[in-house]
């Protein structure tokens, strides 16, 4: 297949889809661990910010003069208009961690003499990451979901008028300037909703971060106990063609999270912008199929239709012997596609990429049929 996918974590090139015990022998690369609370510091998703536009420059005051000219008149120019603040969508930047709480575009200049104006002062750029929802007062009044997009979130002030500007048959010789206006001035709310296309979502300990570690060079923490991931993680999967697909981990839900119980919607909203589903069960569970039920009743009644886009179900954590009893029933109790995975051995994980990238592909040809370019990374 022209997409086979390069599996750069894997020593041996071979993979196997079936056999656990040579799955074993290939060893999935270590990683080193970091805790969450050493994570929390690269990544954050909401920010509020103070923005202030450029104050504009005063008008100039000056009349002219010269060798055997002693009334030249008025030549006071105009000041410079004050810089904006720009938020502008860079797809390098994955978290609001680097954006600061205030910002203020530079003043414009004062107008000088011989009618020469003030320069005008520059734009202040702040980059942040693509999927940035900006909002004031509750109300969205952008979303950043383009590389290079751009938001003016602040004014700068127009630059004040030189008496030149003044000068009329009724007054030969106007002193009065006027200065320069003060910029713009706004708080707002940062709110960063993962762009990712593929979305791990799973109950806690059901082996999402484990899984996105062996797929991807992303280091989740990963710990034997609930709620170890607190924060959204991106891993990269690479393929040979040099396509790239970006799959998330979400952090783990639990019932009633559409109403804000656990991590709530501080994380649902991630999986918004993800453009297909990939559950992740746990298969060591009784009953695995009622997670699924659980994990698809969550989404729906936190926005509706999200539960109906393309998915797959991952049955994880296949290794164990009461996994592979539940994998059947499993398979009998649910009409989607079922690929089960061990991300511990890296048991059938060539299966799930490959499925992976057709899912992309799928995408891929949706948007190009509707005229859209799709999500790159």
């Amino acid at each position: 297949s022209p997409w086979k996918p390069l599996l750069v974590l894997l020593s041996p090139p071979a993979l196997s889809t079936s056999c656990a015990r040579c799955a074993k022998d290939r060893r999935l690369r270590h990683k080193r661990a970091i805790s969450e609370r050493q994570l929390t510091r690269y990544f954050v998703d909401q920010r509020k910010v103070r923005v202030v536009g450029g104050q504009g420059g005063d008008g100039g005051q000056s009349f002219h003069s010269e060798p055997r000219k002693v009334f030249g008149g008025p030549d006071g120019g105009n000041g410079g208009d004050g810089g904006h603040v720009i938020f502008k969508a860079d797809q390098q930047m994955k978290s609001l961690a680097s954006v600061f709480r205030f910002y203020q575009g530079f003043h414009g200049e004062r107008g000088g003499s011989k009618n020469c104006y003030g320069a005008n002062g520059a734009h202040m750029y702040v980059k942040v990451p693509v999927g940035t929802l900006v909002k004031e007062d509750g109300e969205v009044v952008a979303d950043l979901t383009q590389h290079g997009e751009e938001y003016i979130a602040a004014h700068g002030g127009a630059g004040g008028r030189g008496n030149r500007f003044f000068l009329s048959n009724e007054n030969r010789a106007p002193k009065l300037f006027t200065p320069g206006e003060p910029g713009q001035e706004r708080v707002l709310h940062l709110e960063l909703k993962t762009t990712a296309h593929a979305g791990l979502v799973g109950f806690p300990n059901a082996g999402k971060s484990s899984l996105l570690r062996a797929i991807s060079r992303a280091k989740p923490a990963v710990a034997a106990y609930p709620f170890t991931t607190l924060n959204p993680h991106v891993g990269i999967v690479h393929y040979q063609d040099y396509e790239q697909v970006a799959v998330a981990d979400i952090p783990g839900l639990i019932k009633g999270a559409h109403q804000n119980r656990g991590l709530g919607m501080a994380f649902l909203r991630h999986i918004e912008r993800c453009r297909f589903l990939l559950y992740v069960l746990d298969l060591s569970v009784p009953q695995p199929w009622s997670q699924l039920q659980d994990l698809k009743y969550e989404l729906e009644a936190y926005e509706k239709g999200l539960s109906e886009r393309p998915c797959v179900v991952v049955g994880n954590k296949v290794d164990l012997a009461q996994s592979r009893i539940n994998l059947a029933l499993l398979r009998e109790q649910v009409a989607e596609r079922v690929i089960a995975v061990s991300a511990l051995t890296g048991e059938n994980l060539e299966e799930l990429l490959l499925h992976l990238r057709e899912l992309y592909d799928t995408y891929v040809k949706t948007e190009q049929s509707q005229g859209q370019s799709s999500v790159k990374w």
